[in-house]
């Protein structure tokens, strides 16, 4: 995946390609000072401001006719405590430059997403996450933040200052401020058993919850027009470290997910009729393999061919009844779905907007081909999950509001009360926030 690029004109877009925006300016500050008083110009001169990542939402949440920070200055590890074993990231640094740092240092984060190209504030900021029984979201394992506020002052939260702060700002929607500063909780860096397998999906379906129980980090791919999936189990280990080898991973990560896959999806999109038979050959195109490495190896994997997406988190109770809705409206609907359906899970915790806050969760993600038209498979999925109280991933595509929001967070009004007294006159406003957060 590249970074954020802005095109012609100071056009601004996205990773996925469905969002763009003009901005009045874009600013690269090198200092928080800078940042800061960035944030008090645009104040001044009646801009609103959004900061951005690598542009990896599929939803308009950086986008601005304002003021654009971009946060590619602000990199780099600020300090490492051993003795609390946190580490302080500034907010611009990828989360690829983290990991290979930490993992210099013998320190690793507990859990990560699929993907390392976002910004760390942009990770958090819209509750990225992996899949794991008792590990939670990149978010859930923040220990303190640092952010400018509207009035251009620099604010620390943590557990004990400000918590009420803290306690909305890791996952904060860019709505509370503009974030400087991370600090994670680390661990000495340890190794990973990756076990992926083939496995029908009626198995998968008949046997989660033991995969559930018996696995630290489970998580499957459902391959839509078949009854296929390719599972993935993640367990700690001794060793030895056993990594993929370089001509196998290159063929099984490069030429055959990626390369073969964006030739397969060519074809698809040209000729949708295809599709099915495509995806046949797809879900049994990789064989089981076993390999064991440092984690951050062991949870991502390199994403080239580009998407659109959409992901709700579900009530863990209710995925295997809302996945056999998914596969039902598919196998019904004439829709012809190249993309293979994503599902992994997260144990509740206590941020505020957290897409598992309050309750244990589980993530199905629906992906198409991008320039393939999406919005009836999207319109028909939403359907299904939000009879399922689902909550949408932040960073990627739905069409819930305000009055939804309030109905499925039992702490949303603690959010917008805090909003309302941090961003008073909405300096980090757009259409976006808007919509999710109401006016």
């Amino acid at each position: 995946m590249s970074s954020t690029a802005s095109g012609k004109n100071g056009t601004w877009r996205n990773w996925g390609g469905n969002v763009s925006a003009r901005p009045a300016r874009q600013v690269t500050p090198a200092s928080v000072e800078e940042l800061a008083g960035a944030v008090r110009r645009a104040r001044e001169d009646g801009l609103r401001v959004k900061a951005v990542g690598t542009g990896h939402s599929f939803t308009s949440i950086a986008a601005t006719d304002g003021v654009l920070i971009r946060p590619q200055l602000l990199t780099g590890i600020r300090t490492i405590d051993r003795a609390s074993m946190t580490v302080t990231v500034e907010a611009g640094t990828p989360l690829k430059r983290l990991n290979a740092a930490l993992a210099r240092e013998g320190l690793s984060l507990t859990n990560m997403g699929d993907i390392m190209e976002q910004t760390v504030s942009g990770a958090t900021s819209t509750g990225t996450h992996g899949t794991g029984r008792t590990s939670g979201s990149i978010a859930a394992q923040i220990k303190a933040l640092e952010l400018v506020t509207a009035d251009g002052s620099v604010l620390t939260c943590s557990g004990k200052e400000n918590p009420e702060v803290f306690a909305a700002a890791r996952i904060g929607l860019g709505a509370l401020g503009v974030i400087t500063a991370v600090t994670f909780a680390v661990e000495p860096l340890f190794l990973l058993t990756a076990r992926e397998e083939p496995m029908s999906f009626e198995r998968v379906l008949a046997e989660f919850d033991q995969l559930w129980t018996e696995n630290e980090h489970f998580e499957f791919y459902w391959f839509p027009h078949t009854g296929n999936t390719n599972t993935k189990r993640n367990n700690r280990s001794a060793g030895p470290e056993q990594p993929v080898g370089r001509l196998a991973g290159w063929f099984e990560d490069e030429f055959l997910s990626n390369g073969v896959f964006q030739v397969a999806q060519w074809v698809g999109r040209a000729v949708p009729a295809t599709v099915p038979a495509i995806a046949q050959v797809s879900s049994r195109a990789l064989s089981a393999r076993t390999y064991t490495d440092i984690p951050y190896r062991v949870y991502t994997s390199p994403r080239r061919v580009r998407f659109v997406e959409m992901e709700y988190a579900v009530p863990r109770a209710a995925l295997v009844e809302t996945l056999r809705e998914l596969k039902a409206m598919v196998d019904r609907s004439g829709l012809r779905v190249s993309f293979p359906v994503e599902v992994r899970t997260a144990p509740a915790d206590d941020i505020t907007l957290s897409t598992a806050s309050g309750r244990d969760s589980a993530y199905i993600a629906v992906h198409m081909f991008r320039g393939t038209p999406y919005q009836a498979y999207f319109t028909a999925a939403e359907r299904i999950f939000t009879a399922h109280e689902g909550r949408p991933h932040w960073g990627k595509v739905h069409t819930r509001d305000a009055e939804y929001f309030s109905r499925v967070y039992p702490r949303f009004g603690e959010f917008t009360a805090l909003r309302d007294r941090l961003d008073p006159d909405r300096l980090f406003q757009n259409d976006y926030l808007r919509r999710v957060l109401g006016a």
